[in-house]
Parts: structure tokens; sequence; C-alpha cells
């Protein structure tokens, strides 16, 4: 008996060119459902896999390949006993198996009822597929499309049938991932619609690379982007207008602005560097809102990212003129606004994205590991303030002390920032100690900070950031409360005539 090889697919991608060239040369070619209509439609000789049992496709197509006379012929060893064996019962030996899933996660990311969903668990095909990378010596399995030259050599290395098998048990693995992911998310929302997501103990990352990058955070460092199963996100899915090629720290910035625009309804701009805020500002236009944004630092706006919460025209386009930066993401931008940018700022990545993610767990690398966590989706509506000196905020410093808030929960600890009339005027980010995040802020903000407000991550510890504060000229402070020092904190507050509340909530960011 010549080869066999049992092609059923569902990314039929060259499937009828590789099919045809395996006929070719001499190969005998099984299949099953879709498959085998658009091989038989383009002419090339198929034989059903019923033929090959003796027995129909049962349960609306849920049981067809798994039988004896397939898996027997995937599994066996190439060696006598074995072959022996099948010939007893008269089995052939299957020597390619090319198989590729059910659309799972396709199926989940437009939405589908959890019927469609589930009729969309391959149990064949993991089967076959498995059997056929264990039996790798002597069977080709092919899950990829990019890999179907392979079996058209006249010989296969044993380290290339071993590369294939390996990436066959990657393929499976991913796929019962995704469907461990989805299940799971059903039972979560089923079971606690408003609790903190449900934290396994196991858990499977379903990781497809999206795409390679050029490198990560330095040149030294190989770097790409994989998508977490079926879900999407804001810059991950974001549409490149314009400009080069997204960098590693391109996604990593832009990723952190779009995030921190996401917290204003009003026309809103955030300037980031590092993964920090350096200049944010509400204003009663786009445009407005960012040329305060970036006047708020003029230095370290310098090759930053600027992500906008309402879509830029041609007007905003041109008042970015004589600022460098290395993205600009919106909610859409006008065409005119796009050629403009093609032609004056031909390397900036103009993006346009999907509202910004909030909730879910968030994963981070660990040596050996990862950590999980709730993303931080607490919004200022979620608190309940308290006013605790003698002296309550003005109606403008409580939307001052809003706006501050917002941006403290989206700047790495330890941070304060200083805003006033709905810009910052100066952030501290990334400090060790929260007195050095309060001079670096009021240094930064200068004059500025005279009629600001402060906003802090995390509670005071002493009452020196106070006094520093309201040195500069500080009218009203900010912060979750808390700390054991608190009364002091408080009693500095009303020496100062400084107006403070607690939210009762931090938010520190690592």
């Amino acid at each position: 008996m010549g080869k066999r090889a049992l092609i059923s697919v569902s990314d039929k991608s060259g499937v009828v060119e590789f099919a045809r060239s395996l006929v070719e040369g001499g190969w005998e070619v099984l299949s099953t459902g879709g498959t085998m209509t658009a091989l038989a439609e383009a002419g090339v000789p198929v034989t059903k896999v019923s033929d090959v049992t003796g027995f129909p496709e049962i349960l609306d197509g849920r049981v067809k390949t798994l039988h004896p006379n397939i898996h027997g012929g995937i599994l066996a060893r190439r060696e006598d006993a074995h072959l022996a064996e099948l010939a007893a019962h008269g089995i052939g030996t299957i020597d390619l198996v090319c198989v590729n899933l059910y659309p799972f996660r396709e199926t989940v990311a437009r939405g589908a009822p959890l019927g469609e969903v589930v009729e969309n668990i391959d149990i064949g095909g993991p089967a076959m597929i498995r059997a056929a990378a264990k039996n790798f010596e002597g069977v080709l399995i092919l899950v990829d499309p990019a890999d179907y030259g392979v079996a058209l050599q006249t010989h296969v290395s044993l380290t290339e049938r071993m590369r294939l098998a390996a990436k066959a048990y990657a393929h499976t693995s991913a796929y019962d991932a995704a469907i461990t992911a989805y299940l799971e998310g059903q039972v979560n929302a089923a079971s606690a619609p408003a609790a903190e997501p449900a934290f396994p103990a196991e858990v499977r990352l379903d990781l497809a690379q999206v795409t390679d990058l050029r490198y990560g955070e330095n040149p030294h460092q190989g770097a790409t982007v994989y998508r977490l199963g079926a879900q999407t996100g804001p810059v991950l899915d974001a549409r490149v207008l314009s400009g080069k090629p997204m960098s590693f720290n391109n996604y990593a910035d832009a990723d952190a602005a779009w995030a921190l625009v996401g917290e204003f309804s009003a026309p809103a701009c955030v300037a980031v560097k590092h993964a920090n805020p350096c200049g944010v500002a509400v204003a009663e236009d786009v445009r407005t809102a960012w040329e305060r944004a970036r006047d708020a630092d003029t230095v370290s706006v310098f090759g930053g990212i600027v992500a906008v919460n309402r879509p830029v025209d041609l007007d905003m386009a041109k008042s970015t003129r004589g600022t460098f930066l290395e993205v600009l993401i919106a909610p859409d931008v006008a065409e005119d606004a796009l050629a403009w940018f093609r032609e004056k700022k031909p390397d900036l990545r103009v993006l346009v994205a999907g509202p910004a993610a909030f909730g879910g767990v968030e994963y981070r690398p660990l040596a050996g590991g990862f950590l999980a966590q709730a993303r931080d989706a607490r919004t200022w509506d979620d608190l309940c303030p308290e006013v605790v000196t003698d002296r309550a905020p003005s109606p403008q410093e409580w939307q001052d002390l809003e706006f501050a808030w917002n941006v403290a929960k989206h700047a790495r600890s330890n941070n304060v920032v200083l805003a006033r009339a709905g810009v910052t005027v100066g952030v501290g980010a990334g400090a060790v100690s929260r007195i050095w995040a309060a001079e670096r802020a009021v240094m930064n903000a200068g004059e500025a900070a005279r009629g600001s407000v402060m906003a802090s991550e995390a509670f005071f510890p002493f009452d020196d950031v106070v006094r520093l504060a309201a040195g500069a000229g500080v009218t009203a402070v900010v912060q979750p409360g808390g700390a054991k020092r608190d009364p002091e904190v408080i009693a500095a507050a009303n020496e100062l005539g400084v107006s403070m509340i607690f939210t009762g909530s931090r938010h520190f960011r690592h």
C-alpha cells in the first residue's frame, strides 16, 4: 500500500494545491467534511474517511475520525510487530496528518452564543494531532500551512519531524488554554458578575504571536508581541495609519497613555514618557487640551507618546508642528489630518484605537513565573471622599483634586501630582521616597505650583509633604489616608490653611 495522508483543516489556505501535489507524488488523500468537499470540487482525488472506517459520520459530524482504522494507522510504530497487527485487522498506515482545528477563538471573538461556541470545540482534530505528533518518527504532522512544503521534500529529517511535533503540541495546548479561559470566564460571569475575577490553581496562558518587533526595551533584547487568547486590546488592535512600525516601548507607553486618557469624559490629552504621564490636560476642545498638556512639560514631552480622547482634525494635527513625538493615538483621525501627518511627520506613528480597557486580569512577569491581579478599575465615582480638615475644598479645587487623582492613579509609585485648572503643573513619579516625589513635582511646577492642588496615590507617613506643598502655594490635597500619623498630617494642614480629603483607597503602581 502506498503512502496515505489525512487532511482535515479549518484554515484552508493552500490546501488544494498541497493535496494536489501529494496526489501527483503518489499519495492517497483521505478527508472529511468541508475539506473533502473543497478538494473534490477542485478535482483532487480524495477518499472519504467513512470509506476507510466503514462507518458513517454521526451526531452531526461530532464523530467521524474517532475510529481504530484511523488512529491505528496513525499510532502504529513502523516496525514488524505493529505493522503485522495492522495487517491482521485490515488497517493501513497513515503517514501524514494535516489538521488544524475548528475556529474556536474566532467564534468567541465575534461574540457567538454559548451553544455555537461549544460546537466549535474540536475533539477529533486534537486527538489526531496528538497521535501523529506522538508517532513523529513515522508520521508527519502539519498544523500550519507554512509547513506544507516540508512534506513535499524527498526526505524529512528526524529533527524536522520533532520540530513539527513540538509545533503540533503547542497548537493543541494553546487551543485547550483558550477553551479553559472561555469556560472559566463564563463561570465567573454567571456566579459573581460583580465580584473580583477568580484565580484558579492552574492557568494556561494561550499566547498567539501578533508580530515580531525590531528589539525590546534596548537594541540587544529580542522582542515580539503576543495576543492572550481571544482577547482584544485597544493598542494591541489599533490601526497604525502612518509612520514607522511600532516598537516595544511604543506599545508599552501607548497602552499607558490610552488607559489614562480613558479616565476623562471631557476633551483630554495625555503625554507619556517612559510609562509615566508628563503632561495631562482637559479643555473645551482637543487642540487646546493638547497644547496645555504639551506646555505642562515641554522638556519631557519631546519624543513622547500622546493620546487624545477626541478625533484629531487638521487644526489639531498642525498644532503638533515643532514637537517631536513618537506616537499619537486617538479614537479617529480626519483624512486631511492624516495626509498632513504623512507629509510633515512621516515617522510619527498615528494610531486609531477603540475604547480603553478596564477590568479583567493583568499578568506581570516574575523570574520563573507570573504575578496576576485584578486590573485597577476603581474610578473616582467609586470613592466616598471625606473632608478631614477644617476647610473644605472649593468647587474648583474639587474638580482639580479629581483630575489630579486620576493622573496619580496612572503614574508609577511613589508619585505626587500637582494640578491647576484641569492641567498638570508638576509630576513626581517613580520615586523611592514620597517626599522626594513631592520635591520633584514642586520643582517641576515652579511658580505654577501656587494655587494648585496635590494628589498622592498613597498615604503620607509624615507631615513633611504637606508642609512642602503649602510652602509652594498648594491649597488642597487628596490622599488615601490610613497612616499612623494621620492626626499629625491633618493638624499640619489645618495649621497651614490647606484643605485635605481622604479617599480611603490607594493606587500603588509598580
